[in-house]
């Protein structure tokens, strides 16, 4: 009789003991384990979540630790490695081998046998040091780890702690197994057996875990490469039970508006513009509570970090509104606006700020000690509920777990099977899932997902092939720890799978690189890792090569994350709260609070690498974003949806249902499903499937065309598809091209075009099919300038080392690292064969794209397997609709733009265009000769600090200098024994070269050769003289690389050739832009070359000594200052007695003011009334019609004020184009108004104003034009108050300007008047007193206020660049000091950015300076040269008084002097000026008044309701700079600035002034500093200034 024999039996009594105690009996996954690891065969274990794979791989390894003595030699203690993808899995794992180890230690002490001391280590990022130290020490029997500290180990001294390892177990292989970082995995394997054989032990057994794997043969093999090994695949009976539920009746009626915080991840904010938008959230979230409650432990799955955190956020609303508890949160209270006044900015959304109750947050950026809390609270049933992503999707147990929550369709279906597999974590048990689809589109995807979970129906998966960039990586960790022959190298690599088939060829290319051997100079920069002897083909690392390794190892990319971090205290550093994307950062302000970990946290410091942050429990918080990519559906799950629409659509309503319930679905996920399918056979006559793909045509609300091509074949193969259609588009049809790929299809979008025959350009499905010949070649050829292939590079460079982090404590940010690995592409892009392009693009095809699906999908259509149909729609059909919600959704940052930012005119600078209008000087004079001299020792390594220090230096040092004689050597540090140990290396050879011998690095004699005709020594490896493409131009580019400025004739002299032959390449390598011509080096004459990089560091470091030497002022100054400089006249004589100038101002004068003030807003009122007599004393208004009527002048307004008040602005008319405002045409939105601006010869259709405007007509002539459109119209003829409105109207919106200001003047005068009070003006004529009492009667003419001949106002210049520098060279021109503030005061489209990039390339050509010039207003302050001069000469930064005349602002004559338009300087001529602090009266928006601009408004004196600001009708008087009375619009309130007499005094004086002279009329101050003004404190300084006692206050008269 045959007796059945169980692997259990070859376990010692004690493990056997402990098993049978605890378990009935071994699960067939363990039987099928422990007799494969008994037999010492390598093994992979594919069993259903919670059949016991841990313990089937741990067990047997344990009975032997149990058993075996332990080995005298503490390095071969450790015998157990295991290795976990997930830190979280790691720890998980080390608690859950607690229960074996203590159970088999107690069966033995029961049995009487030896008691086994079994210790367990862990090693992952999160170590201590100490920790990590003890290891070296004495390591443990089972080491826990992952495959980031596995390199480490090994890449270490600590690698030895390893040579006792016999058992290597691979958690969760399917998690990396497809991606580079299993590839990384399996070459530190191998890198181990290596170790191990050579002590002698053989290689390590592997034992592989998984429950969703699939095909076999690939992991098996990746698992153990060429080595054998046993699969074990029991048929373990695993129940799942997967529900679809929609908690709506039906998805396309909802209607309601997303709640503040709700987890709506369509598009807020701006963007979305007034659409409301559906929104399934709400009832999902009620739902989810609903489920929370009825079961005992609930974990919900999303698939983004953002998602998680809002959905905790609105569960544990949900449930504090729900509490009836006398200390429940009040919501109302919570979300109160006062509370989060403004909508989140950018991307973010808002939470209420409740207490976790029912649910926290579980995710990777949340840190290590928060999420273990987390767990254990869901463990030990503190917490109903868990959000989680994937960081709780691998293996990890959770304890109960009886319900698993997936919100939106997981991204497939072995990622569904892990999930769900959380619940029912035992065997047998049954694992239960609820899956709720996000929206009608993303129901088909739910459904399928769950029905093939159910079957188990996983993923095929394929390990990467040959992975350049971890080869590179691994290559230089193993040559930095001991020196390897090429051969055995390539022996170890090619034993791992991933690189099984890795050519000769892939592997010398990735050597050269890492030795220093380039295909072209133009990789200077980079410095060799490795050094690789051709004769002996031995490779061994160079000094820091095992650092570099150790702190730029790992292939997860660097996201530039910032650390979240609470403050320090007494003990050190803050504890770690977590991680947040940088944008995510950079759109937070010290102060915000934003959710992390369901928690609120406020910030309260932001640092280059750290968010500082401390608790704000209870406070309504942001919620964060993350910026991550997901590589999509594959095509084996877009066929499997595919094929399920299909069927569904091809059966009659009634068993449709049936085949929908069978999938999982309730009641109203199969109503909703059914009606999907409905309603788009109804629009569109076709439902796409996996045999039909629909190409859908409708034009979108801008009037342009959208193609939406159905497939439902997913990202992978949707996304190569729109770069190929993208690409035909552009060569068939000549347009741009819009295209975005999803997992459902294609989007495109094409702007309504015309081709060049006139018609119009209509996409068809001829447009979207590809020769499947073709489709790899169009792919391959788009994606070099994709953001996709960027990124890529950007990280595969990082692996290869190319681009290592500085500091691994330090964050990189993520800009800084798209920046440098720009830079390398810009010249690696140009080299197909070099390893890190290849290696891009490897990956783009085959690991993101599925090339060979798409090729196949092409075929099918070809041969008709699968059909297209094309078909025009009014409006987009319900797939459309679900497609463009993904669309719009996810913004698609590069390849569309929201609606709003469609329709703004985006500013794009020409920089060649904006070089020309800048001109150029000579460089000469704008670099720093000793500037200059320290870059150029700094490139020749001449500096002390940049010597050689020992050979490898002396390496270094030729590889970037090039040839060197022994002398020119060692005065850079170099010993001649260095350089003969490098020469027997065979690392340089000495060559003769212009006459004398010189030293080089071997990898350049083949360009020595070629280039100079020079003998090569005997023995110099064939591969180093392999002819190059551009030998002369490399030694070149590496000349003017380490040299400043240079003439031909130099270069010529050193390599001993023709200057004509040296000229040739410099101009060659000139129009390339590799370098500048020119006059370049100070002092110097003729014509130099440069490098221009080397000259871009030359004027940075130039422009900074210069702002080095600018000295910050006081912001004072700039208030004495900005007055001058733009020609206000400071009062410092007695009352009434302001001075007077020699003659009075011209026209010329008048030009002079006008220039200055171009395109500056100002108040009407203010203009004659303050402005311009501030500026011309003696200014009459004829002065400035003159001018106008000349056509020398034009104005228009540029915005409306209270009463008949506008803005207005004025400019000389030859740059009017340039620098008014922009108009605003919306305004024109009546048929009065469009008719009037058509009589002035404004095209109907158009937007913007003409470029030549048409016809000045008067008033009475331009009525009657409008009124005839009108009636052309059918429509009412106007009155003539209508018209007079209507010209105004147009006229505040920039679109008409008059040859007078003389009806400006009238509206003013009239009716309610402006902010300013006018001057009162004499009446004209001999009989004007007998009309005095007649009431206005109808004229002829029209009104006053439309007096004169109307026109259109000058059209715009359309050039963005012209007209930034223009506005530039005026803002400049009329603040002398540009800053940040100042330009908050003009009305130029785009603000201080628009003219930034102008700004810094006027500094580059010396127009002007940057630096930080006024103290306290930031580093961005822009100066002409000779206001930064003045600007100091008017800095007291003690608070001395001011300085007698001369120092004193002089009086100003009319003249041509340089101090100010139309003004000069005129010292004392004998005459006594009065001592005292000079004053100015200006009116608040003046643009030479600082305050509430440039600097900010100082404290008033008193409590007032009033408060000062830039106001029309507002005067400010300044004295010595600062502000010291402030006069509300209308003159009745007072406010003062200073308790000082003297100033007050002055500042009284200085607006009596005013008013004696007319600017103001009559003041009559009713209020001062908040009381009445007989009762202030100002009341002396007033009526000692000449103003009057009223019984209303202090009146003062003209």
């Amino acid at each position: 009789m045959m007796v059945d024999v169980s692997a259990l039996d070859g376990f010692s009594p004690a493990t056997r003991d402990w098993f049978t105690g605890a378990f009935a009996a071994p699960t067939p996954a363990q039987e099928g384990a422990w007799t494969a690891a008994q037999a010492g065969r390598n093994a992979l274990v594919v069993a259903p979540t919670g059949s016991g794979k841990t313990l089937a791989a741990f067990l047997w390894a344990l009975d032997r630790l149990a058993t075996e003595p332990v080995p005298e030699d503490p390095r071969r203690r450790c015998r157990i490695l295991y290795v976990s993808p997930l830190k979280a899995l790691a720890v998980d794992v080390q608690r859950n081998l607690r229960s074996p180890l203590t159970g088999i230690r107690q069966a033995a002490q029961r049995l009487g046998l030896p008691v086994p001391d079994v210790t367990v280590g862990m090693r992952t990022g999160d170590t201590p040091a100490e920790e990590r130290r003890r290891f070296g020490r004495t390591p443990p029997d089972v080491l826990v780890t992952t495959p980031e500290s596995l390199f480490l180990i090994l890449t270490s001294a600590a690698r030895e702690s390893l040579l006792g390892v016999e058992t290597v177990v691979i958690d969760e292989v399917h998690a990396v197994a497809g991606t580079k970082r299993g590839a990384h995995m399996a070459l530190s394997l191998e890198r181990l057996d290596e170790l191990l054989t050579r002590q002698g032990n053989g290689p390590a057994q592997r034992i592989g875990l998984s429950a969703t794997v699939r095909p076999l043969d690939e992991v098996s093999t990746f698992l153990a490469g060429a080595r054998p090994v046993e699969i074990v695949q029991p048929k373990t009976p695993k129940t799942i039970e997967v529900d679809v539920q929609v908690p709506v009746p039906d998805l396309a009626a909802l209607d309601e508006q997303p709640a503040p915080g709700s987890a709506d991840e369509e598009v807020i904010g701006s963007a979305a513009g007034t659409a409301r938008k559906p929104s399934i959230w709400p009832a999902v979230e009620r739902r989810l509570l609903e489920l929370v409650r009825e079961h005992r432990s609930t974990i919900v799955f999303s698939n983004s970090r953002r998602l998680a955190e809002r959905l905790t956020s609105r569960l544990n609303e949900l449930a504090a509104e729900e509490a009836e508890a006398a200390d429940a949160v009040d919501l109302d209270e919570v979300t109160d606006g006062t509370a989060f006044p403004a909508e989140a900015i950018g991307q973010s959304g808002i939470g209420g700020g409740a207490p976790p109750t029912v649910a926290r947050a579980h995710h990777g950026s949340m840190s290590r000690e928060q999420r273990t809390q987390v767990e254990e609270e869901l463990k030990s049933g503190l917490l109903p509920c868990v959000v989680a992503t994937s960081s709780l999707e691998l293996g990890i147990d959770m304890g109960a777990v009886d319900l698993v929550v997936q919100v939106e369709a997981p991204p497939s279906v072995a990622s569904g099977l892990q999930r769900v597999g959380r619940a029912g974590h035992q065997v047998g048990a049954v694992s239960r899932g609820v899956v709720f689809p996000k929206y009608r589109g993303d129901l088909v995807s739910c459904a399928v997902v769950a029905e093939r979970m159910a079957s188990g129906a996983i993923e095929s998966m394929h390990y990467p092939r040959n992975p350049l960039d971890v080869l590179a990586q691994q290559i230089v960790a193993m040559v930095a720890i001991e020196p390897w022959t090429l051969s055995d190298l390539a022996a170890v690599v090619r034993r791992a799978a991933p690189f099984a088939a890795l050519p000769d060829s892939a592997l010398h290319s990735v050597l050269d690189m890492l030795s220093g051997r380039y295909p072209s100079e133009e990789f200077g920069e980079l410095r060799a890792r490795i050094t690789w002897d051709r004769v002996t083909d031995e490779l061994a690392g160079r000094p820091g090569a095992q650092r570099l390794a150790v702190t730029s190892g790992g292939t997860i990319p660097d996201r530039g994350l910032f650390t979240v971090m609470t403050p320090g205290g007494a003990d050190g550093a803050g504890s770690r709260v977590g991680e947040l994307d940088e944008e995510m950062v950079y759109e937070s302000r010290v102060g915000d609070t934003f959710l992390l970990g369901t928690s609120s946290w406020r910030v309260e410091d932001i640092t280059h690498d750290r968010v500082i942050v401390t608790p704000a429990p209870g406070e309504p918080a942001r919620m964060p974003f993350w910026k991550g990519e997901s590589i999509g559906r594959p095509l084996e799950l877009g066929r499997a949806v595919g094929a399920f629409v299909r069927e569904m659509a091809g059966l009659p309503d009634a068993q449709a249902r049936e085949r929908a319930a069978a999938a999982g679905l309730d009641e109203w996920a199969i109503d909703n499903l059914v009606a999907y399918l409905h309603e788009q056979r109804d629009s569109t006559r076709h439902v796409p499937s996996d045999r039909t793909i629909l190409v859908e045509r409708f034009r979108d609300e801008l009037g342009d065309w959208r193609l939406v091509v159905h497939s439902p074949f997913g990202s992978q193969v949707n996304g190569p598809w729109a770069l190929a259609i993208a690409a035909r588009m552009r060569e068939r049809r000549g347009v741009e091209v819009s295209a975005a790929g999803a997992d459902d299809g294609i989007v495109l979008r094409l702007p309504d075009a015309v081709d060049d025959n006139g018609a119009e350009v209509v996409p068809t499905a001829e447009d979207v099919l590809l020769d499947p010949a073709e489709v790899e070649q169009i792919v391959v050829g788009e994606l070099g300038g994709s953001s996709l292939y960027a990124s890529r590079f950007r990280e595969c460079a990082a692996r290869a080392l190319l681009l290592p982090r500085r500091d691994p404590k330090r964050r990189s940010p993520l800009w800084q690292q798209r920046q440098k690995s720009a830079q390398l592409l810009s010249v690696a892009g140009k080299y197909e064969q070099f390893p890190i392009t290849l290696e891009a693009m490897r990956e783009c095809v085959q690991d993101v794209y599925d090339l060979p699906g798409l090729r196949e999908l092409m075929s099918d259509v070809g041969s008709r397997k699968v059909k297209v149909v094309e078909v025009a729609t009014s409006q987009p059909s319900p797939f459309a609709r679900s497609l463009l919600f993904g669309y719009v959704g996810m913004f698609l940052y590069e390849a569309d733009a929201p609606l709003a930012e469609r329709r703004a005119a985006a500013l794009s600078l020409d920089s060649t265009l904006l070089a020309e209008l800048l001109g150029s000087e000579a460089i000469r004079e704008l670099l720093d000769p000793e500037v200059l001299a320290e870059v150029e020792a700094s490139l020749q390594r001449t500096a002390d600090d940049r010597h050689a220090r020992d050979a490898e230096g002396a390496a270094d040092l030729l590889r970037f200098l090039g040839d060197l004689t022994e002398e020119e050597a060692a005065a850079r540090g170099v010993e001649a024994a260095w350089l003969t140990e490098l020469e027997a290396a065979r690392r340089a050879i000495r060559v003769r070269i212009g006459g004398e011998q010189r030293w080089l690095a071997i990898e350049d004699a083949g360009r020595i050769r070629d280039a100079l005709g020079a003998a090569l020594p005997v023995g110099v490896p064939e591969t180093f003289t392999e002819p190059v493409p551009d030998p002369l131009g490399d030694l070149v580019i590496r000349y003017a690389r380490s040299h400043g400025p240079f003439p031909a004739a130099d270069v010529a002299a050193r390599f001993g050739l023709g200057v004509a032959v040296v000229a040739g390449v410099l101009d060659r390598l000139t129009g390339t832009g590799r370098l500048v011509r020119g006059e370049l080096r100070p002092g110097a004459e003729g014509i130099e070359y440069c490098d221009a990089e080397v000259l871009r560091r030359l004027r940075r470091a130039s422009l900074a000594r210069l702002r080095s030497e600018v000295e910050p002022v006081e912001q004072r100054a700039l208030g004495r200052f900005l007055p001058a400089w733009q020609g206000v006249r400071a009062a410092t004589a007695a009352p009434g007695r302001r001075g007077r100038f020699r003659g009075a101002p011209g026209p010329e004068d008048v030009m002079g003011v006008v220039e200055q003030l171009a395109g500056a807003p100002l108040p009407a009122s203010a203009l004659e009334s303050l402005i311009l007599p501030a500026r011309l004393p003696g200014y009459g208004s004829a002065l400035l019609d003159e001018l106008t009527a000349a056509g020398e002048v034009t104005w228009t307004g540029c915005g409306t004020l209270a009463g008949a008040d506008g803005w207005l602005a004025v400019a000389p008319a030859d740059v009017a184009d340039l620098l008014l405002p922009e108009p605003e045409p919306d305004v024109a939105a009546t048929p009065l108004h469009r008719a009037i601006l058509g009589a002035l010869g404004m095209p109907p259709d158009a937007t913007e104003l003409p470029a030549h405007p048409g016809a000045a007509l008067f008033f009475r002539g331009l009525a009657g034009a409008a009124s005839r459109t009108l009636l052309d119209q059918d429509e009412q003829a106007p009155t003539d108050d209508a018209v007079v409105t209507a010209i105004w109207d147009l006229v505040w919106a920039g679109l008409l300007t008059n040859d007078t200001l003389g009806p400006l003047r009238a509206k003013l005068s009239g009716g309610r008047g402006g902010a300013h009070k006018q001057r009162r003006q004499a009446p004209r004529g001999r009989y004007a007193q007998l009309r005095a009492g007649r009431p206005a009667m109808p004229t002829r003419g029209g009104p006053p206020s439309v007096g004169g001949r109307w026109a259109l106002a000058t059209g715009r210049e359309t050039d963005s660049t012209r007209r930034a520098h223009a506005r530039a060279e005026a803002y400049l021109e009329r603040h002398g000091v540009l800053t940040r503030g100042a330009l908050s005061t003009e009305r130029g489209k785009g603000g201080f950015a628009a003219v930034y990039r102008v700004l810094r390339a006027m500094e580059d050509s010396g127009r002007c300076r940057r630096g930080y010039v006024v103290d306290g207003l930031g580093a961005a302050q822009f100066a002409v040269p000779g206001a930064i001069d003045r600007l100091r000469a008017l800095s007291r930064p003690d608070g001395s008084a001011a300085p007698s005349a001369p120092d004193e602002p002089a009086e100003l004559e009319f003249g041509d002097g340089p101090t100010g338009p139309g003004m000069t300087r005129r010292a004392g001529r004998g005459r006594q000026e009065p001592s005292g602090p000079s004053a100015v009266v200006l009116a608040a928006a003046d643009p030479a008044q600082p305050y509430g601009a440039a600097l900010d408004w100082p404290s008033t004196v008193g409590e007032s309701s009033h408060r000062p600001g830039r106001k029309a009708g507002a005067l400010v008087v300044l004295v010595d700079g600062a502000p010291a009375l402030y006069v509300e619009r209308g003159g009745r309130s007072l406010l003062s600035f200073t308790d000082d007499r003297t100033e007050l005094r002055a500042g009284a004086d200085a607006l009596a002034g005013a008013v004696h002279e007319g600017w103001l009329g009559s003041l009559a101050v009713e209020k001062a500093d908040g009381v009445g003004s007989l009762a202030s404190d100002l009341t002396d300084v007033l009526t000692e200034a000449g103003f009057r006692v009223t019984p209303k206050g202090l009146r003062l008269r003209a």
